[in-house]
């Protein structure tokens, strides 16, 4: 399984946080656009990233997602989902970051930032692990403290979300719950 393959410092890294940050496009989305011809924008979403989601919160982690675009399928997932925090159309994701950092009394070693492109750099640098997504640009990829195998879109969240949850000894109880 792929989580014993997970470096013993990331895991502890993991094992603290209480918020997981993601950025949506090329994150939870494939980075593509779709636009249909009146002009309004379609996103795709995986289900198992959602899931994961679910499962992280169900188990006491926030999801919040941070987002340089405005879009209304993000807005949509993001109330399908329960996720509270949804802060789009933000272009310094840094002050964003940390003005939701102060707002939930959270110090950055208990956060994860998960990104994809340069934009997402900034928080990615002061949070207590920073992701990144299979396909993310190299220079993020090497700020990362952890880089999935799986693409944004493609279940690129799901494996941070398993990920988190093994590391913090809630996957076994997970897995049960559904067996």
């Amino acid at each position: 399984m792929y989580l014993a393959d997970i470096p013993a410092d990331v895991l502890a890294r993991a094992a603290k946080i209480r918020l997981v940050v993601f950025d949506v496009d090329g994150t939870l989305t494939d980075g593509r656009l779709w636009y249909a011809e009146d002009g309004h924008e379609t996103k795709v979403f995986h289900v198992h990233d959602g899931l994961g989601l679910k499962r992280l919160m169900a188990n006491g982690v926030q999801v919040a997602i941070i987002s340089a675009r405005i879009s209304h399928p993000v807005a949509l997932r993001a109330e399908e989902l329960d996720i509270a925090h949804v802060y789009q159309g933000q272009a310094d994701k840094h002050a964003c970051l940390q003005q939701l950092l102060e707002a939930l009394d959270l110090r950055p070693d208990e956060v994860a930032f998960v990104g994809d492109d340069l934009p997402d750099l900034p928080p990615m640098r002061v949070v207590g692990l920073a992701v990144a997504v299979a396909n993310a640009h190299p220079w993020v990829a090497e700020q990362s403290h952890w880089r999935t195998r799986l693409g944004g879109g493609l279940g690129a969240a799901r494996e941070v979300c398993d990920m988190i949850l093994h590391a913090q000894g809630k996957a076994g109880a997970e897995r049960e719950r559904w067996q």
